[in-house]
Parts: structure tokens; sequence; C-alpha cells
């Protein structure tokens, strides 16, 4: 799926600078997905090899060329550094949906950033690549990102279990969703 315009669509918010990931992203991010924490209600390995991350910022960096979704890096406008990362890890161009999926250092939690990023991700979904439905799944328990998604304008729609298996085990996925005609929050 594509945008109309072929310029990958950096974006900003009050807070926070949203842009395309590049190769030196790499050592900051895995600081990042390393942190136990972050990871915990991902499928993210514990402990990511540099092999992993590094694989992970390359298909980043190439995803939106390949129309098949988009992701940015996090920076803070403040202290200007990368804080996170946030993506479309898929597009169906024939329905017209897109899932996306989030990581925050955790010296950010609970300030509203994540979900100033998410709603400014979800805006560009629907306006920039037309989405009509964009999806998010959060595992049981990951009650932040619940909280994150539900002040993004999506609503909880159901649980289904045993969706994935990771980490050694099977997961239910906690569904969200929210469509293009659904009210901002």
């Amino acid at each position: 799926m594509r945008s109309s315009t072929t310029t990958f669509p950096a974006l900003s918010t009050n807070r926070l600078e949203l842009r395309a990931p590049v190769t030196d992203d790499a050592g900051v991010f895995r600081e990042i997905v390393s942190i136990p924490a972050v990871t915990r209600f991902s499928n993210w390995p514990d402990g990511p090899t540099k092999a992993q991350v590094e694989r992970s910022i390359k298909w980043m960096a190439k995803i939106y060329a390949s129309g098949k979704g988009c992701a940015w890096v996090i920076e803070d406008r403040q202290c200007k550094s990368l804080i996170g990362a946030i993506r479309f890890n898929s597009f169906d161009a024939k329905w017209k949906c897109g899932e996306i999926g989030y990581e925050l250092h955790p010296d950010f939690w609970g300030k509203g950033l994540m979900t100033e990023a998410v709603a400014a991700v979800t805006t560009c979904g629907h306006q920039i690549f037309r989405l009509n439905r964009i999806e998010a799944w959060t595992l049981p328990g990951n009650t932040a990102s619940d909280r994150v998604l539900e002040k993004a304008g999506f609503r909880y729609e159901g649980t289904l279990r045993q969706k994935a298996r990771f980490k050694g085990a099977y997961h239910d996925f906690r569904m969200f969703g929210r469509i293009a005609q659904d009210p901002l929050q």
C-alpha cells in the first residue's frame, strides 16, 4: 500500500518527532529492546542479539519503500534522543487494514508520549495511507498498552485465544481496532 506521495511521512507532535529508521539506530534501539520490561508483553525475544536488532532495523528502514508497512523511530523533541519505535507491521491493501506495534524506553512511560505517537500514526494511517481499519494486539496483563490504545481511539474487540507462539508458549491476543469513522478521543 502506498501513500499518495513517495516521500516518507515524517510526523511531528507537540513533544515527539517520528522519522524514518536508519541502520545507525540499531545500537540505541537494541538498548531499548534489551530492557526486560520493554519486551515482557511482546514477541521480541528476551535479550535480543545484535544481529536480531540489526535485521529488525534494516526491515523497518525498508518496509515503507516496499509498500507493505511503515516504521518510525520516536525521538523526544526536548532531549533529541531516540526513545522508541512505532510501525505499521503490515498493510492489507485489499482490505485497507494495517496493524501497529510499538516500543518505548521505560524512562518515558506514564507521560502520554506513546498515546501521542499512536494518535499521530493512526491519523497518518487513515489520512495518508487511506486505511479504513487499524488494529493492534496486547497480551493479557499489559494494562498500560491497553490504556494507550484506548486513549488513541481504539476499542477492545475481544481476545483471540492462543493466537501465537513465542518465548516458548502460546499467547492470547487482546485485539483492539479503530476504523476511520471512529471519533478522535
